[in-house]
């Protein structure tokens, strides 16, 4: 497996992570708890040294199944988790807001590292800019976190340019995270110039647009009720429809490359900047074997222009998200 650092922070990890959000929550039911176990044991011994979760997920349940799966192997990882929505760290009930006060995120971090069973979290990202909190007061509370040793690194999760450029000022950003791929490429007009001028790392999540790039979705697929895509509206069947050719796009070029469309979604993320590490998930062990072949395919300047060009043709239909949840977030 190849590795990248994130930025100038020095933190060096796998050039793919694995995200961690479905093992537990929001794409249906679950899939049984030793088999994620297993599956993320087996992410470890491919390669993979950047494991993403957060207390959100669940609540709670994404970060003690990564805790259990990798207390055996903690030396050899780097575990991201986040805090900023306001949850109640006894009963998990969230009140459908955000909550980055300094207080909040000290006990977030004692809540997270008893369940992540570790001593430290290499990355801690603020899920969500509380527009209640300076941003300044965010970054020192980490700050003070980073010099107790509880927290390794700083990360903010679909911050806005100047948001980042404030926190920065207080404490090194290491690395930002938000959604990208050809299926959503919002980041690339502030964010990503922002970055490369900060030396902060990025890593985007939902590189394979929550599984519709891998080719696998038409205007015929339905969603159960529990799984969080029936509710967006880029996943309706009209917009489907419609954002199929993005897809007819990556398979002519994988058919080129010997490859698959999900591997050429992530080759092409993995080829824009050297300190982009996407975190694709999954709860399967043939997806996690294809999504890690992407690594070692290479895409010439040529075919990159190609793919652009292409894209650029394609006019994608339905929001990336539910109004409410844009709203929410100030996404």
């Amino acid at each position: 497996m190849q590795t990248r650092k994130l930025g100038n922070s020095g933190l060096e990890i796998s050039a793919l992570g694995l995200g961690c959000m479905g093992m537990t929550s929001v794409y249906g039911t679950p899939p049984p708890r030793g088999d994620m176990i297993s599956l993320i044991r087996t992410a470890v011994d491919r390669g993979v040294t950047l494991f993403d979760t957060a207390e959100a997920y669940g609540p709670f349940a994404s970060e003690e199944l990564v805790g259990e799966a990798l207390a055996p192997l903690r030396d050899k990882v780097a575990i991201a988790t986040k805090f900023g929505f306001d949850i109640d760290l006894e009963t998990g009930q969230r009140s459908g807001g955000l909550n980055s006060r300094p207080d909040h995120i000290k006990a977030v971090a004692e809540a997270s590292l008893k369940r992540l069973r570790t001593d430290r979290i290499d990355l801690f990202y603020q899920h969500g800019v509380d527009p209640n909190v300076p941003i300044e007061d965010v970054a020192g509370t980490i700050k003070e976190l980073v010099d107790g040793g509880k927290v390794r690194h700083f990360g903010m999760s679909e911050a806005a340019a100047q948001t980042i450029r404030r926190a920065h000022a207080v404490h090194p950003v290491t690395a930002v995270q938000s959604e990208y791929s050809l299926w959503y490429r919002g980041p690339e007009t502030e964010i990503l110039p922002t970055l490369e001028e900060l030396g902060i790392g990025f890593v985007p999540f939902s590189p394979l647009g929550a599984g519709f790039l891998t080719g696998k979705m038409d205007e015929n697929t339905r969603f159960d009720s529990s799984d969080f895509r029936a509710a967006v509206p880029r996943f309706a069947p009209e917009a489907l429809k419609a954002n199929v050719a993005l897809v007819d796009l990556l398979r002519k070029v994988a058919e080129l490359k010997g490859a698959t469309p999900a591997q050429i979604a992530l080759a092409w993320l993995l080829a824009q900047k050297p300190w982009i590490v996407p975190i694709p998930g999954t709860t399967k062990l043939h997806r996690l074997e294809e999504n890690l072949g992407a690594v070692a395919i290479d895409l010439s300047r040529e075919e990159l222009d190609d793919i652009d060009q292409a894209a650029s043709q394609i006019t994608l239909k339905g929001a990336r998200l539910p109004q409410a949840v844009l709203d929410m977030t100030g996404r």
